[in-house]
């Protein structure tokens, strides 16, 4: 059954909160516009379903032309330097940069979903090596995103089946060494481990029921999976064409006859009833396996696993969860809210757009971290994809064109890049192999982007965006902080404290009930202290100010002693951007 939805307008606080959580941050007027509406009403800005754009090909910046569907030839960058154009095009994306107003929520929240599918079906890209493959499989997330569209096929069980043969994944998980007579187990095992089924709720979970027992699959099971999806290859040509996708795959070994694939019947454990696949007469050629037998085993093997019980769907439930709401998964959640999301999943025919229109338009969403008492809400430490690309977003950084200006985008998003490595993610390079531990690794998850060393990064890089300190650099990342306060926050800005609140409620996830005094703060989600802290560090200036909030606001409507009013207002915003509860979503 569908969770309980939630009733009237979201307001600013709860439509931050969405748009932190669905996309890559928002504009004050972004926030805005989702404020006026119901969670509805908001689905129908996130989910654009008909006509929206399509990401043109990234460029090199050596022949001034998109390298992935022409050859690389000697007048191309190198690869290591087309990965690195790939990466800064991809932040693009996330941004939405170039899309028209009216879809740029839509666009975020489809490449959000696509990043969702990364860190789910993960690859590093060192590995893999290729920029044209990294390119196509995160185009095959992209074409799974949006997917409550009425071809049935489209939904997350078919995208299983088709990263099984996709190029990186060939590559990062060693699927082009596996062949007859020497299965190589690592995709099968992170396929059952990772990518489907799973072991169950983390936490919950009794000792092994036996050596090679995972509770829900067992050694016998990898090693079945394996001979399954044994015999593909890379396709280094990316001609080999998919007739549902329309993207490259990955070949079979042999051409016609796939010589490399073992077509005995594998057998499977206790844990999947005892099943067998074995591959189809008709599809065979001789008696021998063809491209289209081994791709029908690939077929079965995921029905199998899907079908066997619901433990898979929960384990894409609970990732859609901790990627959304929150890290922490209890027994009641799990028996609630995983179960009701499992519940449309399933009937929903393994669609994960519906799961998140339901959880989108939940009480549980909005509602499920109020008070002091519960950290949910506002309580998903900000990767530093999230951090970096959100701030940005935020306080509208001007970002150079990539049509006009490529050089100085992509030396922009290096910045970037550099900016997110320092605080410890390096974007598509994972450290392990099960992905960023902040989605996966029980029981810290998200706690792990955060070290001594990290939050340190993590002030730093909002002082020198704040300050300006790179801005002479190629690609320099800064603002004009007073325009920007002028152009949206022209009618509060010259009272100190309501300047102080405003900022909290479009920059801080929790900010109901906000007070300057000590003794009315008890609801207040934000100390006193804290909005003085705030107070002292926005109002100090190198003269000394009898009356400090009456100086401000005679500096601000006169705009007189300018280099002041621009120190103080970066003393606030560093101040806040700085703060703990902005490294919060």
């Amino acid at each position: 059954m569908p969770l309980t939805a939630l009733a009237g307008t979201l307001g600013r606080k709860r439509a931050a909160h969405l748009l932190r959580r669905a996309t890559f941050g928002a504009t004050k007027a972004q926030i805005d516009q989702i404020a006026a509406m119901t969670a509805a009403e908001a689905m129908e800005v996130l989910f654009i379903m008909e006509d929206l754009a399509e990401p043109g090909l990234p460029i090199d910046t050596q022949t001034g032309e998109e390298w992935i569907t022409l050859p690389t030839t000697d007048a191309n960058s190198g690869e290591d330097t087309l990965r690195r154009y790939l990466k800064s095009w991809h932040f693009g994306q996330l941004l939405s940069l170039g899309v028209a107003d009216d879809q740029a929520i839509s666009y975020a929240t489809r490449e959000k979903i696509t990043f969702l599918l990364h860190t789910i079906f993960t690859t590093i890209e060192s590995k893999v090596n290729n920029s044209k493959s990294i390119y196509y499989q995160n185009a095959l997330f992209r074409q799974y995103s949006f997917d409550d569209v009425e071809d049935t096929e489209i939904n997350f069980k078919s995208l299983s089946k088709k990263v099984c043969v996709e190029n990186a994944m060939l590559r990062y998980l060693d699927g082009d060494t596996n062949v007859l007579g020497s299965p190589n187990e690592n995709f099968g095992r992170e396929f059952l481990e990772l990518f489907s089924i799973g072991r169950g709720l983390e936490g919950s979970l009794s000792p092994l029921p036996s050596p090679g027992d995972y509770f829900n699959y067992t050694e016998q099971d990898v090693q079945a999976a394996a001979l399954v999806f044994s015999g593909f290859n890379i396709d280094t040509t990316f001609t080999n064409i998919d007739p549902d996708t329309e993207l490259p795959r990955g070949v079979v070994r042999g051409g016609t006859i796939a010589s490399s694939h073992d077509n005995t019947t594998k057998q499977f454990s206790y844990r999947f009833n005892d099943a067998t696949i074995a591959p189809d007469p008709d599809l065979l050629q001789g008696g021998s396996p063809t491209e289209e037998s081994a791709l029908d085993e690939i077929d079965q093997l995921v029905e199998l696993i899907y079908g066997v019980s619901d433990e898979a769907a929960k384990n894409i439930c609970r990732k859609i969860y901790r990627f959304y709401v929150y890290y922490n998964i209890d027994t009641s959640i799990d028996e609630d809210i995983i179960a009701n999301m499992t519940a449309t999943f399933v009937n929903g025919g393994y669609k994960i757009q519906p799961v998140l229109l339901d959880l989108f338009q939940s009480e549980h969403f909005y509602e499920n971290g109020t008070g002091t008492e519960n950290d949910s809400f506002g309580g998903i430490i900000k990767s530093p994809l999230d951090l970096v690309l959100g701030t940005i977003k935020n306080l509208e950084v001007t970002i150079p064109d990539y049509e006009t200006d490529l050089e100085n985008y992509y030396a922009f998003m290096d910045n970037v890049q550099a900016y997110m490595n320092s605080q410890g993610m390096v974007y598509y390079e994972p450290a392990e192999v099960a992905g960023y531990p902040a989605y996966h690794q029980f029981p810290i998850f998200n706690r792990s982007w955060i070290s001594t060393n990290y939050l340190a990064e993590r002030y730093q890089f909002a002082q020198q965006l704040v300050d300006n300190q790179n801005m002479d650099e190629p690609g320099g990342i800064g603002l004009d902080l007073v325009q920007f306060i002028q152009d949206r926050f022209s009618t509060v800005a010259a009272d100190a404290n309501d300047l102080i609140i405003e900022l909290c409620r479009y920059f801080l996830p929790v900010n109901d009930n906000l007070t300057f005094d000590a003794s009315a703060d008890d609801s207040a989600e934000i100390t006193a202290e804290r909005l003085n802290y705030f107070l002292m560090a926005f109002l100090y200036s190198p003269q000394i100010d009898a009356d400090p909030e009456g100086s401000w606001t005679f500096r601000w409507n006169n705009m007189v002693d300018e280099e002041v009013v621009e120190q103080q207002l970066k003393n606030l915003m560093n101040a806040l951007l700085q703060s703990p509860e902005h490294q919060l979503s």
